[in-house]
Order: structure tokens, then C-alpha cells, then sequence
């Protein structure tokens, strides 16, 4: 089979489309052909051979990334039921990777498609879908709330948005570019704001004309989450989901006191929950099937991976980055 293989860390083009063994599925498992594989910004910080707060180590190399895959099952392992053959499915831990024309993983983590689910939007609500929903049970949104949402043209971004609006709460998303932010105006956004402009706050702080934030949902950090911060009502809420800045934020804990806020690291909080995944994979793949959440999807040929992604950590792609064979 073709597979995307990392041999050395370092820059993107380190990334090689060539031809490795084809993978057989063992006890227990399956052996899926991929249509679909997500990739993640973690990934290209792995790939850099860097170790980051709260993300897996650098692989041993060679390397093969993706856990993200969807496709139909064309072989089982010994003692699996035969009539998995033939079915579209979709898991959060193919392996060795999901950069690959072929993927094994245990059936015991494969979800059926729903009716009328592609597996481009269901390898995006696998985790991403999974991860969105995970991150607003958290913040406890209520149709009362002033929400603002950063990195909002993200895939996780994008699908909280759009469950905000559902919600009923006043939404406003940030995002880097016009482009951008005409996207998240598109999703039902009340205000959306380029958060490369400088003084963007005050933009947002003149629309809301005396009214505050009462919930950030943050998947950006450093100065932009800071300015951001700055935006909160007293007695308000900062949940954090990520640092797509690759930088850290860390509000002042005699402001925090003063002001009675709140700091939630969601992502910390569900590293912890492992057990809570696949009823929240069940609730992702039912809203997209449903049309509740409608993610964003941005697909590279696998044998662009490269490209792929040099895009993600330049910040050039909107919603969710996939891999189609």
C-alpha cells in the first residue's frame, strides 16, 4: 500500500509518500481501506520531534500519524464476525496510521455510519466532532450567555459556534483573516471579527456597547486570548481547549480572585475522562448525521500530507483537514 512516513523529525517535507508493507489485522481487529483520514495540529508538533504540556511524546520513528479514520472494512483479524466485511466505519485509533491507504483497528472501537453520513464529515466528528461537544458540556453554555469563541474557523471552532446559535446565546467569533471571519459570519455568528487587526477588542467591546462576555472558549492562547481575557464580566468563565498560537496564556490569580473568574483547561479536565469517549463519538456522529453540527472540511490528496501539513501550522486552512487516498 502507499503510506505517508515520517523517517526524521523536523520540517514538513520530511513527510514521504511511498510504499510500506500492507498491514494485517490481528485478534480482534479489522483492517479498513481508508476514504478518509483527519489530520491535527498535534501532529505537526510531534513531527517537529517537540514535546508540549498535555501532548503525546514524538513517536519512535519511522512513523506512520493518524489515529482518525474512516472507510469500509475489507478484512477481519481471527475472531471477529465476518459480516463486519463490506461496512463503512469510522474510529479514533486506526493504526499504525491513517496516512495510509490501509488502516487496522479493534472492532471494538469502530462506530457504523449513520445513514447518509460521508466519511470525510465522519472522520471530522470522530474526535474533532467528539472534542467540540466534550469542550461545551464543560462550559455549561445557557441561552443567557454572551459567548466568545477564538479560533472559531477551526473544525473545533466552527462546530461550537454553530452550537452556541443553536443554543439561542449572543456569539461572537474571532478568527485570523477576513476570509475567516466571513466564514464564521456564514455559521449564524452575531459578530465576527478579524483578530489579526490590531485593537480588535475594542470592536468587539463597541458592539456589545456596556455588555460583557460572560463565557470565552479559547483554542488560540498568547496575546490574542489575553485581549480576549480582557473582554470578561465579572464572574465570568475561561475555558481553554487548545493553544493554536503554540502560545501560552496564563491569567493573573489575584485577578482571577478579585474579579470571582473562573479557569477551566478542558482539555485537562477530559484527558481525564477517557472513559466518557465513545458515548460522546455516539453524540458527535448523531448531530452531523442529523445536520444539528455541520463541520468544515479541507481535503489534500495523501500524497500531499506535506502540504497538508505546512497549511495547518501556517494557519491557511479553515475547519478540518483530511486525507483522501
Amino acid at each position: 500500500m502507499h503510506a505517508v512516513v515520517l523517517h526524521a523529525f523536523g520540517p514538513a517535507e520530511n513527510l514521504r509518500y511511498e510504499t510500506v508493507p500492507d498491514p494485517e489485522p490481528g485478534p480482534g481487529q479489522v483492517r479498513i481501506a481508508v476514504r478518509a483520514a483527519g489530520v491535527h495540529l498535534i501532529e505537526t508538533i510531534m513531527r517537529a520531534g517537540l514535546s508540549i504540556e498535555l501532548a503525546p511524546p514524538p513517536p519512535e520513528l519511522p512513523a506512520i500519524f493518524g489515529g482518525e479514520v474512516a472507510g469500509r472494512v475489507d478484512a477481519v483479524g481471527p475472531g471477529v464476525d465476518p459480516a463486519w466485511i463490506g461496512r463503512d466505519v469510522v474510529t479514533s485509533a486506526g493504526r499504525p496510521g491513517g496516512y495510509a491507504e490501509l488502516a487496522v483497528a479493534d472492532v471494538t472501537s469502530l462506530h457504523r455510519l449513520p445513514a447518509g453520513l460521508g466519511h470525510e464529515t465522519a472522520v471530522v466528528m470522530i474526535v474533532t466532532g467528539t472534542t467540540a461537544l466534550q469542550f461545551l458540556d464543560v462550559a455549561a453554555l445557557t441561552s443567557s450567555d454572551v459567548v466568545l469563541v477564538t479560533s472559531a474557523a477551526g473544525g473545533i471552532g466552527r462546530l461550537v459556534v454553530q452550537y452556541a446559535r443553536h443554543l439561542g446565546a449572543t456569539v461572537i467569533g474571532a478568527a485570523g483573516g477576513e476570509e475567516k471571519a466571513a466564514a464564521v459570519r456564514e455559521l449564524g455568528a452575531d459578530l465576527a471579527v478579524d483578530y489579526d487587526r490590531p485593537s480588535w477588542e475594542r470592536e468587539v467591546a463597541q458592539w456589545l456597547g456596556g455588555r460583557k462576555v460572560t463565557a470565552l472558549l479559547d483554542g488560540v492562547g498568547g496575546d490574542k486570548a489575553r485581549a480576549a481575557f480582557g473582554l470578561l464580566a465579572d464572574g465570568g468563565r475561561y475555558v481553554t481547549i487548545g493553544t493554536a498560537s503554540k502560545q501560552s496564556f496564563t491569567p493573573d490569580p489575584e485577578e482571577l480572585k478579585a474579579r470571582d473568574l473562573t479557569v477551566t483547561n478542558a482539555l485537562l479536565l477530559l484527558l481525564g475522562r477517557p472513559e466518557d469517549t465513545p458515548r460522546y463519538e455516539v453524540r458527535a456522529l448523531a448531530a452531523a448525521a442529523e445536520g444539528t453540527l455541520v463541520p468544515a472540511v479541507q481535503t489534500f490528496p495523501l500524497a500531499e500530507a506535506a502540504r497538508a501539513h505546512a497549511a495547518l501550522e501556517s494557519r491557511r486552512t479553515t475547519g478540518k483537514v483530511i486525507l483522501v487516498p
